[in-house]
């Protein structure tokens, strides 16, 4: 990793001023397959919020010099809409002992260089620095593996994943709307769960 690379955890007030940062990257990120997002400033900067709001959330900051490159949030699952914690409330998890990885985004320029890595370990770190939880999640989109957009080099995240310690959960599956590239709606996408329990 580079000299001038640094990442940081981030909390609180203190992340009001990389807000447009952090919406621009998250729509550009977003943009790509799997996610196909049609992005939404003013929608982003609202999302961003909540984790600004929330006194237990963190959000990882990657940094080339001054400049944002990747950042990645978290937050407590009991702090999350109703739509994530549904599926793990059906299936008897306690909402209190699970801690939710929200997503991940990374400059292309940067990619492969163990951020990604780093990452999982700054989210984690926080989830154990609070105490109390027994699970740590995250959910990704489930795209058909003939989507018309799909490129001939996709490689899915899975075995990075699971080289974390993560393992996916189809039993817990909720969805999230937002409007495809090239659509004129929001239209449902489902959205898998994959766990890491404590040791």
């Amino acid at each position: 990793m580079s000299q001038n690379i640094r990442i940081e955890r981030w909390s609180g007030k203190a992340l009001e001023k990389y807000i447009p940062d952090l919406a621009r990257l998250r729509i550009e990120v977003f943009h790509d397959f799997p996610y196909l997002y049609d992005g939404d400033f003013e929608y982003e900067k609202r999302y961003l919020q909540t984790y600004i709001n929330c006194p237990d959330s963190v959000i990882v900051l990657a940094f080339d010099g001054d400049k944002i490159i990747g950042a990645s949030t978290a937050i407590p699952l009991k702090y999350e809409t109703d739509e994530v914690k549904k599926p793990f409330v059906e299936k008897g998890y306690n909402v209190d002992e699970v801690f939710y990885c929200g997503e991940s985004v990374l400059n292309k320029n940067y990619r492969g260089l163990g951020i990604g890595v780093k990452f999982f370990e700054q989210r984690e770190a926080h989830a154990a620095d609070l105490g109390g939880f027994k699970h740590v999640c995250f959910c990704c989109v489930e795209r058909p593996a003939d989507h018309p957009r799909r490129p001939t080099d996709y490689v899915p995240l899975d075995k990075f994943w699971n080289k974390r310690g993560y393992v996916k959960h189809p039993e817990l599956q909720t969805t999230y709307s937002w409007k495809d590239l090239d659509d004129d709606a929001e239209t449902p996408k489902l959205m898998t769960f994959w766990l890491k329990h404590d040791s």
